[in-house]
């Protein structure tokens, strides 16, 4: 089946496994220590104001992302505590001790309280963390690159480039470590199964393996254009500063039309992917995936095929039900 004629599905890689987000329900499914694979599954509500956001340019961006934040805090959460529960009873067996005994969470049994709090916490980690990312860089150039530059472009240009730096540094120690190898090779399942749905393939291992790792419409590649388009938007005649603390107050207020414009790139180079030229477009945010995801084994493979399974399963009924 032509890619125009599916639907077009997203997720996220979380500790152990993979999230789905489809038209009526959000899947996890994580693999255990036991090698048992375990589900946890959201329907998906939205507001009639912010359908009809999700609907207009520019906000639309902004609403999804918060959107996103909120709703892949709850599954990533999920998944935490299914790890920690495993390394506890791992520990309590080495020890010798009683493995402990918790009650089993059932999909979709949180509390209303527990997943509004989970979302919030998402949220707002979100926001604190692009504020850091925003003004860090800023001021970084600012103090050390003061006098460099008559004009504001080549400032900007600077700073760019710091963010990038930070940014390469930060994703390269922490693949590192174990856990987040293992987290970026669930990044690399999630992306072939999703081309693999998209190029009308059975969803088998070993088809699923053929694909590649990279994907136009990964969050990576936001990233890199949000850099991108900050520093064309920040160059703009208009956005001056005199002060250190101006330029950031500058950035920080102008980042909702920066992230705005980021996802339009973003969608418009997804639509552009299969055309000659225009296609190296969406190459900067394929680069940056090199470092945000690795290659998956079957396992990871296997688990991604189960979550994107259940999802569309679930999504079958539901669609049925409305």
């Amino acid at each position: 089946m032509p890619q125009d004629s599916r639907n077009i599905y997203g997720g996220q890689a979380v500790i152990e496994g993979v999230m789905f987000a489809g038209k009526h329900v959000n899947v996890t499914a994580v693999r255990r220590k036991n090698d048992e694979i375990v589900f946890y599954e959201v329907p998906r509500t939205s507001k009639n104001w912010v359908q009809k956001l999700k609907k207009i340019p520019l906000v639309r961006g902004v609403v999804g992302i918060v959107e996103s934040s909120a709703k892949g805090s709850q599954h990533l959460n999920f998944s935490m505590e299914a790890y920690a529960e495993d390394e506890a009873a791992a520990e309590a067996a080495k020890s010798g001790e009683p493995v402990p005994v918790k009650e089993e969470k059932k999909s979709g049994g949180w509390s209303l309280s527990m997943i509004v709090g989970v979302a919030v916490a998402g949220v707002l980690s979100f926001i604190f963390g692009k504020l850091i990312f925003t003004a860090a860089p800023a001021a970084i150039e600012e103090v050390l690159f003061a006098g460099m530059f008559d004009n504001k472009v080549g400032h900007n240009l600077l700073e760019g480039l710091i963010k990038i730096i930070l940014l390469l540094a930060y994703l390269y120690f922490i693949s590192l470590t174990p856990l987040i190898k293992r987290l970026f090779q669930y990044h690399g399942a999630e992306h072939k199964v999703i081309s693999a749905y998209e190029a009308g393939e059975d969803l088998t291992v070993s088809n699923v393996q053929k694909y590649s790792r990279l994907h136009y419409r990964c969050g990576s590649s936001f990233i890199v254009f949000t850099v991108i388009v900050g520093v064309i938007i920040y160059s703009l005649p208009i956005f001056t500063w005199d002060t250190i603390w101006e330029r950031i107050y500058i950035r920080i207020l102008l980042l909702p039309i920066v992230l705005g414009l980021s996802y339009e790139v973003l969608r418009w180079t997804n639509a552009l992917r299969d055309i000659p030229v225009l296609r190296y477009l969406g190459y900067p945010g394929l680069w940056l995936q090199l470092l945000t995801t690795k290659e998956p084994r079957d396992e990871h493979v296997a688990v991604s095929i189960a979550s994107f399974k259940r999802m569309q399963e679930l999504d079958a009924q539901s669609g049925i039900k409305a």
